[in-house]
């Protein structure tokens, strides 16, 4: 890392402040947070300014499908005890927002940056990661996102030969395709549920074989990496076999393996799982998801959920029938236009909640509830939802777009 105490150029320092004033012109016009339109103004202003930005930082960068806002939460959390932290900790995840993010922060030593999976490669070489984290990779915004495949091909690609220690997860077998091209890759095994985009060998097209929890290639002999790390019910195994216990306040098993992946994480920059995973308890919330919100007297759990991936994790959570369930869809330009992929989501374990189903594209979903035998109510409104059902809790579950919609309508 440079040594330098001020890395910024006079042309940089210009970029920074033409950056925040954008973005605070745009959030007084109400128009979000404005990191990413201050973002996009400094980096005209110098397209260098992220790498002269993460240069005094010891960075890592969290990359996946599904699981990267939460992941890279609990990565900061842990890294906190050893030392101040700037992290993209509202999601904004591509260069211009990343830029943003690292804009606001001179004293840090460490930086915990997601990136949008189609930015990784580039970001990767402007910040010079000590560590990157690979979660999964699954379908996801079919309108615009490349085949799965050849996004771990760019993976791939963009990583070969990378100093930076990759922390992957063994069980997904196009994150392991992806980070096989690093010399130093530090194996962590947190399952895989959704398993319908990794059928196929990656390396040859071949059919992948399943046995258990293990998968390996018959044809060309492609396998599942032995792990140092590992997801073990409620406790995580480090590479001396040593079982760290999980405590979160965030719910479910996708969340214990977002823990697992960051206490190996948190182990690379010298942070012992004990207080790495005591650390991660703090998280309450991440970005409004899994917030519980009073509204017209009932109990809200919000749950975001943008992909098949995503769904399937999600319905694993919520509480028993008969509690009411809140599905809302959008198709706008952040969550992809194209919702062929709802049929690709078991809404059978859905059988028994009360359903209410909300957003730009309620029909879509409502068809595919009908054929699903699921018994529904489409609806106009949040509010309107939300007096359909009794007193107590909701679970609300929707994509990108309605669940920022959902949160201003509750205040959240």
């Amino acid at each position: 890392m440079a040594g330098n105490s001020d890395p910024l150029t006079p042309r940089a320092k210009l970029a920074v402040t033409a950056g925040k004033a954008v973005a605070a012109a745009s959030r007084a016009a109400g128009r979000g947070s404005g990191s990413v339109i201050g973002g996009r103004v400094a980096l005209k202003l110098d397209p260098d300014l992220l790498a002269r930005l993460a240069q005094n930082l010891d960075v890592v960068l969290v990359s996946a499908t599904n699981g990267k806002t939460t992941t890279t939460r609990l990565i900061a959390e842990a890294l906190r005890a050893a030392g101040p932290v700037v992290s993209n900790a509202l999601g904004a995840n591509m260069p211009a927002g990343i830029t943003s993010a690292l804009a606001g922060n001179s004293d840090s030593k460490f930086g915990v940056i997601e990136v949008d999976e189609k930015y990784l490669a580039g970001v990767a070489r402007d910040t010079d990661p000590k560590c990157i984290a690979l979660l999964n990779l699954s379908r996801d915004q079919l309108d615009r996102a490349a085949e799965t495949r050849m996004m771990a091909e760019a993976w791939r690609e963009g990583l070969a030969g990378t100093k930076s220690v990759v922390v992957a997860n063994c069980d997904d077998p196009l994150v392991v395709w992806a980070a096989s091209s690093s010399p130093n890759v530090v194996w962590v095994a947190v399952g895989q549920m959704w398993k319908d985009d990794a059928w196929s060998c990656p390396s040859c097209g071949g059919v992948m074989q399943r046995p258990g929890d293990d998968w390996f290639c018959g044809e060309c002999g492609f396998r599942r990496p032995t792990p140092s790390w590992a997801l073990s019910g409620d406790h995580v195994l480090d590479p001396h076999g040593s079982a760290w216990p999980i405590h979160l306040q965030l719910p479910g098993r996708a969340n214990k393996a977002n823990a697992a992946s960051s206490a190996a994480v948190a182990a690379v920059f010298g942070v012992p799982p004990q207080v790495a995973l005591e650390r991660m308890y703090q998280v309450q919330a991440v970005a409004g998801r899994y917030d519980v919100v009073q509204f017209m007297q009932r109990d809200l759990r919000l749950l975001l959920a943008k992909n098949p991936a995503g769904w399937l994790e999600t319905f694993s959570l919520i509480d028993p029938p008969p509690s009411p369930v809140i599905l809302s869809v959008n198709a706008r330009g952040a969550d992809g236009t194209d919702t062929s992929w709802l049929w690709d989501v078991d809404y059978t374990r859905l059988t028994g909640h009360p359903i209410f189903v909300l957003g730009d594209r309620k029909l879509d979903l409502a068809v595919r509830l009908e054929v699903a035998g699921q018994h529904f109510q489409v609806c106009d409104s949040l509010d309107q939802a939300v007096q359909m059902c009794p007193p107590g809790r909701i679970e609300v579950i929707a994509n990108y777009t309605a669940f920022q919609d959902l949160r201003r309508r509750v205040g959240n």
